[in-house]
Order: C-alpha cells, then structure tokens, then sequence
C-alpha cells in the first residue's frame, strides 16, 4: 500500500510510512520492508594459470640426490657445496683409481698410484731411518708410520718424480703406529684414493709400494692373507729400526719376536695380512686393491734374519699393514697435532 486510506468525512491524517501486518506466529522474523534482491548469476571462475614449480633448494636437493644414486661416488661433494656443509671425514668408499678393464692389473695400478707413494729419510739422534709415505694431499699431507718418523731432528721427503722435500711432523699416534707429516713448498701432487678395507676379504689380489732399501717406487703383488692379525710394535723412540737404519723395525705376532726386541712399550693394533713383498723401507707405504685404491699402511715385515745385513734381509711372505679405515678415523687426531 503506498498511501493511507480515508473515510468519509473523517478528516485527513497525516502520511505514514508503509507497514506490513505481523504474522501470526510473533516470533517469526518480520517480512523485509522491499523486496529482495534477485541473487547475482554466478561469475565462472577464472582459468588457472599454469603451474610451473619454482626450482627451489629443497627440489635441487632431491635431483641432486637421484643422480648421485645413478652415479656413484664423487657426488657427495656437490651435495656439500649446495647445502654449505662439509665433512673432514673421508667417506667409507671406494673408486675405480684404474680402468675397470684394467682392474687387477699390476702395471695399471702401479702406473696410475705410485706418483702417490714417496720415500722418507728421517735423521736421529743415533742414525737414520728409512721409510715409505703416502700422500693424501696436494699440498703434501703425507701419513706414514709413527716408528719411521719417531724421534726425528729432521727429515727429508723424494717424490716419484724425483724431487726432495723438507717435511715437518703434524701428529703422531705411537698407540696405533700412525704419523702425518707435511711437505714445505709442495702445491700438485698427486693423491691416492684411500679405500675401504672393512670391504677387503681373504684372497683379494693386492698391490704393495714403497721404498725398500731406498728404491723409490718399487712394486709388488699378492693376495690378502689374512685378516684382523694382532701385531705388536714398540712405542719407544728409542726402540728403533736395526743398525745403520736397515729399515727392520722389531715386531712381535702370534707370541714370538721378529727383527729384534720390540722393549716394554708396546702397543698392538689390528693388522691386514699380506704375502706381497715387503722388505726393509716399505713401512708407510701403500697396499692397494685391484681398483687402485689404498687400503691399507705398510707397517711390518719379517726379515729373514735379524742378525743379517740389509742386503742379505728379504720379505718371506708374511707381512702386515694397517687397515686404512684406522688411518681415516685417526686424522683428526693427528692434524690437531696429537703427540701421542
């Protein structure tokens, strides 16, 4: 209704507002005063637009991931470069130092590690002594046996191709016949790829290098023989290799002495058995699988009598080294300068 309504007669009223009568039931809510609008037709929705992933860190993690599972080792790096992380723990695997076509083979392997294999002259209170080393740095870290370096006033370093060095001690652990020592002025050398020995088994072709009797980089094969040998060294500096430096340092294995009395500071370490060569001036050097890589340091030998000059002792098949899992575990300890 738009306007009031009049009787007749009766006199005008003033306008009102229009009102609506009230339903029946008083609690239901009161009709609006106009009318509602009709609802708004339904706008479609725009199309969405193409998803296209940004490449974030975590993505090129992942792909990262999937090509390091394809591709093996030497992948791990790159994951530390991408994430800022990384690890002086060297890792428990192994490479192809070699051509896999040429795995197993002697000259192959020699080739390609002995540039990594060096000779170490140490000069004692009362002499010389002669050693081996391997380098696992380029700026000539190099980890030998502490028995080699022992007690030295200074030492002297010759690389496969010839060139000497001076070198310093690092660290020493004489409870695990362990020293690093450091080149001066060395920058390029070639390291060796260190292995896994806890994957070495009993049979495994090996390949030993070393200096023996001062002959820089000489080569020798056999297998593993045997493994976890508990063998006894001395710990005393004093308790050094034969006259004259001949390279046979004193030993003890199975309950009997070899190359003279290892003393009353001893320690013993668990050993790989090997009846590759090794003769006076191989302790610290290198034995390598058929891969070319190191698995373990040189550290003791049998001569074949102790009473002998160098030039009558020679290896009879019973030699030992160092698993190089041992060695990595213990380079913390020696590069923070342990002298134990």
């Amino acid at each position: 209704m738009t306007e009031s309504s009049r009787r007749s007669g009766a006199y005008e009223t003033p306008e009102q507002p229009p009102t609506h009568s009230s339903p029946v039931d008083p609690q239901w809510p009161a009709p609006p005063a106009y009318a509602p609008e009709a609802p708004a037709a339904p706008v479609a929705p725009a199309p969405a637009p193409d998803k296209k992933r940004s490449r974030g860190p975590l993505g090129l993690l992942a792909a990262v991931a999937i090509v390091a599972a394809a591709v093996g080792g030497g992948t791990a790096y790159g994951f530390q470069e991408l994430t800022g992380k990384d690890s002086s723990t060297v890792a428990d695997t192994t490479t192809d130092v070699v051509p896999s076509s040429k795995k197993g083979d002697v000259a192959a392997i020699a080739a390609a590690v002995s540039p990594s294999v060096v000779e170490i002259n140490a000069t004692l209170s009362d002499g010389s002594s002669t050693g081996s080393g391997v380098i696992i740095t380029s700026a000539g870290e190099i980890v030998t046996n502490n028995h080699v370096v022992s007690g030295a006033s200074s030492i002297r370093v010759r690389t496969s191709d010839d060139k000497t060095y001076a070198a310093e001690v690092v660290g020493t652990d004489s409870s695990k016949d362990l020293a690093l020592i450091k080149l001066q002025g060395a920058s390029g050398l070639k390291t060796a790829a260190l292995g896994n020995s806890s994957g070495v088994d009993v049979g495994d072709t090996v390949v030993a290098i070393g200096s023996p009797e001062g002959l820089t980089g000489t080569v020798t094969s056999g297998i593993v023989s045997a493994l976890n040998r508990d063998v006894t060294v001395s710990t005393d500096e004093n308790q050094g290799q034969g006259p004259g430096g001949d390279g046979r340092w004193p030993f003890s294995f199975g309950g009997q002495q070899f190359n003279g009395d290892t003393g009353s500071s001893t320690t013993t370490y668990k050993a790989i058995q090997t009846d590759a060569s090794l003769n006076p001036g191989n302790s610290g050097g290198a034995l390598i699988d058929a891969a070319g890589n190191v698995i373990g340091i040189n550290s003791a030998m049998y001569s074949a009598t102790a009473g002998s000059s160098s030039s009558d002792a020679g290896s009879v098949g019973l030699g030992f080294a160092i698993p190089i899992n041992t060695v990595k575990s213990d380079l913390a300890k020696l590069r923070a300068g342990s002298t134990s």
